[in-house]
């Protein structure tokens, strides 16, 4: 099985992912304790899409994460670079316009999208600014940013639990569910490697994003990182 290091090599990355597709949501529903229904709707609301506008969310994996848009009939562009991650998505929901992407070279022209969205994503790129740069790239402008990621819980003695459930319980848990359990390890272990929020809206406004902020979620556990472009 392949195991993703956090040195984060986009094919080794990929090719982890290729491998837990099939269980992915499932397994991620689980290990959550059903908390990411809540922050995938956290998400939705947070980007507060309108009528006629265009949204690229990256990473969107199996299209979980897209189909709250296009069940209301918002243009949504699931991408992965995970290209089984896409054929499940495509299976699932035929409908929605999948598509292979590179977060760090993305394959759409300038001002393409009024919203580009990312969930679970970001800390799995080799250069996040990089990635967030190329975001702004094919945002249109007065476009916005919506990027949530587990984070770092803001009570000391909830961090400390928290941290041990990462690298204690979530592994043995991937192993009765995912086809991939050592790809859990990783995901466990770039979660603690991870900035905290404040340090990743530096990031943020560094690759060129306007009025950036964050909003915690489950005690800090998830954060929704937002801006907006010139």
């Amino acid at each position: 099985m392949t195991r993703a290091q956090l040195d984060k090599k986009p094919v080794d990355v990929a090719s982890m992912f290729d491998t837990v597709a099939e269980k992915y949501d499932v397994t991620n529903d689980v290990l959550s304790l059903g908390q990411d229904r809540l922050w995938r709707r956290a998400v939705v609301k947070a980007v507060d899409a309108r009528p006629g506008e265009r949204i690229l969310d990256i990473a969107a994996g199996t299209g979980t994460s897209s189909e709250p848009w296009a069940d209301q009939e918002i243009e949504v562009v699931p991408a992965d670079f995970s290209l089984g991650m896409l054929r499940v998505g495509r299976r699932r929901r035929p409908d929605m316009a999948f598509t292979a992407a590179d977060a760090m070279s993305l394959p759409f022209a300038d001002e393409s999208f009024d919203v580009v969205t990312m969930s679970f994503g970001l800390r799995n790129v080799a250069d996040a600014e990089t990635a967030l740069r190329e975001f702004l790239r094919v945002t249109r402008p007065g476009g916005r940013l919506l990027v949530c990621e587990f984070s770092q819980p803001v009570n000391k003695l909830f961090r400390t639990v928290y941290s041990n459930y990462l690298m204690r319980a979530l592994p043995p848990v991937a192993r009765r569910t995912s086809s991939n359990p050592d790809s859990y390890v990783y995901l466990a272990e770039s979660i603690r490697a991870w900035p905290p929020q404040g340090e990743l809206a530096g990031i943020v406004e560094a690759a060129g994003w306007q009025q950036v902020g964050w909003t915690n979620l489950t005690g800090g556990i998830v954060a929704l990182h937002h801006g907006t472009k010139r």
